[in-house]
């Protein structure tokens, strides 16, 4: 039997925070809180799709150091930019 939506919502939650990257933990983390339970169906698995993948490249996608693949560059990745630009902007 598939996950429902509040199970799928909770592990994506868990996953974000519990990454063994701290940076991402703390650009993931916030995020999922913040974010989740608006998600509808597509961007929930754009952003599970987006958990699977290395720390270190999720991160280097986020910050711009290196570009996301074309799979990657949807609409939560644009979301997760944005959340780090505003948090860059209030900490100045």
């Amino acid at each position: 039997m598939p996950p429902t939506d509040e199970t799928r919502l909770k592990r994506a939650r868990l996953r974000a925070w519990r990454r063994g990257f701290r940076e991402a933990d703390l650009i993931l983390g916030p995020f999922a809180d913040r974010q989740l339970s608006g998600m509808g169906g597509v961007a929930l698995g754009q952003f599970e799709r987006l958990l699977e993948e290395n720390d270190h490249h999720v991160y280097a996608w986020i910050v711009g150091t290196a570009p996301a693949p074309a799979e990657f560059d949807n609409e939560v990745m644009a979301a997760l930019r944005a959340s780090v630009g505003a948090e860059l902007r209030t900490a100045e």
